[in-house]
């Protein structure tokens, strides 16, 4: 792994206390991430979920998109998931759904991994 890679992940196990932050090298600088267990919010039947997504190694020029959630995620009210939520994927051999929330314009400086997990996680408590 790039040590800018290295250096995301160490920040977002810094961010993220109380989960467990992995990451597999994906063989070209970058990293696949997960961090199980962050709160997605009170709307959806398991308020917790494992988040996926690949830091690749123009990182940080790159943007860490898409994100992944449990492949079983349901809205308590039963309403189906919002825009931006796609099911039928997998990722890291899990059942998945794919988050999409691409920075169109991004700004290495101020959107770095961890910003943007941080960002698709509030718009996942927002929906």
């Amino acid at each position: 792994m790039k040590p800018e890679v290295e250096g995301a992940i160490a920040e977002i196990r810094a961010a993220f206390p109380d989960a467990t932050v992995t990451a597999r090298d994906d063989g070209q600088g970058g990293a696949y991430v997960i961090v199980d267990a962050p709160g997605i919010g009170t709307a959806y039947v398991t308020s917790t979920s494992w988040v996926g997504f690949r830091i690749t190694f123009q990182y940080p020029y790159a943007d860490t998109y898409p994100h992944f959630v449990r492949g079983d995620l349901a809205r308590c009210d039963r309403s189906p998931l919002c825009e931006g939520l796609s099911a039928g994927h997998t990722f890291e051999e899990r059942p998945a759904i794919q988050v999409s929330r691409r920075s169109n314009h991004l700004d290495p400086r101020t959107e770095t991994a961890l910003i943007k997990l941080q960002k698709v996680l509030e718009w996942l408590r927002n929906r």
